[in-house]
């Protein structure tokens, strides 16, 4: 099944309906100047700030001892970060907070779905080539790409080195983690010999069109136009071949199925837990239905779509848990099939005179 004929099901309240019976345009964006790649003594001279800090100088030993880092660059390095209290902020409140009848409007709108298929239009070519060396839709990429950057429109205007800092240790709650980025930044940082200061990304230092983090770039990221080191920030092919990459270590299925719809009755005894991996039989054992072509041994879960007069329901699959490895939000995962699936049937609606 293809994403306009799974989504076109889905939307159809004849579809629905018989469940319940059953009990119940895009302009390229413009080349940002790459990396700046400088020298280690490019980096500021006094520390300050952060490594006055007793947990930032454990920080500092640790990756002296693990990684080989010199002491005087890590502090001078961290001692030229900045807490940011605006990056805090945004990271208490994220969209994915929102009821899915707000947050899809954001990313599932028609300026994104007629710049999706222009991006397709115009680098057809190479999704197709990513396609048949990673087994993966160009729809999926397509829409991770307009999802996450709006094609390279809104990439984040805060510094990599100050959000990774802030959250690394101003953000308790997810402190390891984000330490953990930061270790892995300043890695590629010293592998490519770019200036820490000089990155851009998003609030919690995601990197380039796909927005990938320190640790997926340092995994995921590929040279599919030849020239290393992977460039995300400005070569298509590099961005395309990443995010195809990606998905294709995570376990995507050529013709898997992301998402079908599921009900429950208006009466249930046990109503099942949202979100949780499970099986199909055990979700249909708990009044779930759904598609009958769909083995009870099939992984699972159901999903729940608040909406504004009600609850919509499906069942994620293994895709649409390849999808949760990019962004652990089941909103997110719904909001990049959903996407994906209008920009196919806009493409396909183009006609066969549509470029190619």
């Amino acid at each position: 099944m293809t994403f306009s004929q799974a989504r076109t099901k889905a939307i159809l309240p004849l579809a629905l309906g018989a469940l319940l019976a059953g009990c119940a345009h895009l302009v390229k964006p413009g080349r940002p100047a790459p990396p700046h790649r400088a020298p280690a003594s490019a980096a500021p001279t006094a520390p300050a700030g952060y490594t006055a800090r007793a947990d930032v100088q454990a920080f500092i030993n640790k990756l002296v001892q693990q990684d080989g880092f010199e002491r005087s660059w890590l502090e001078k390095i961290l001692g030229a970060a900045q807490k940011r209290d605006s990056i805090l902020t945004t990271i208490a409140k994220p969209y994915e907070a929102k009821p899915w009848y707000q947050y899809q409007p954001l990313f599932v709108n028609d300026a994104r779905v007629q710049a999706g298929v222009a991006f397709w239009n115009a680098h057809a070519a190479l999704l197709a080539e990513a396609q048949q060396r990673y087994r993966v839709s160009p729809a999926i990429v397509v829409a991770i790409l307009g999802v996450e950057s709006f094609y390279g429109r809104q990439k984040g205007g805060y510094s990599v080195l100050d959000a990774l800092a802030t959250l690394s240790f101003d953000y308790p709650s997810r402190s390891e983690f984000f330490q953990g980025e930061l270790e892995q930044y300043l890695l590629m940082c010293r592998e490519q010999h770019l200036d820490p200061l000089s990155l851009s990304g998003s609030y919690a230092g995601a990197m380039g069109v796909p927005q990938f983090m320190p640790d997926s770039y340092r995994k995921y990221a590929v040279a599919f136009g030849g020239h290393k080191p992977p460039d995300i920030w400005n070569d298509w092919a590099d961005i395309v071949g990443s995010v195809a990459n990606y998905f294709h270590v995570h376990g995507w299925q050529p013709d898997g199925l992301v998402a079908v719809p599921a009900a429950l009755p208006a009466v249930i005894a046990r109503p099942p837990a949202t979100f949780a991996p499970t099986t199909v039989g055990a979700l249909r054992a708990d009044g779930v239905v759904t598609s009958q072509g769909l083995a009870d041994d099939t992984p699972a879960m159901l999903v729940a779509l608040q909406l504004q007069d009600g609850t919509q329901y499906w069942l994620g699959l293994n895709n649409f848990r390849v999808i949760l490895q990019y962004n652990k939000s089941p909103l997110y995962a719904m909001a990049v099939y959903d996407l994906a699936a209008r920009i196919s049937e806009a493409r396909a609606l183009a006609g066969p005179n549509a470029p190619s």
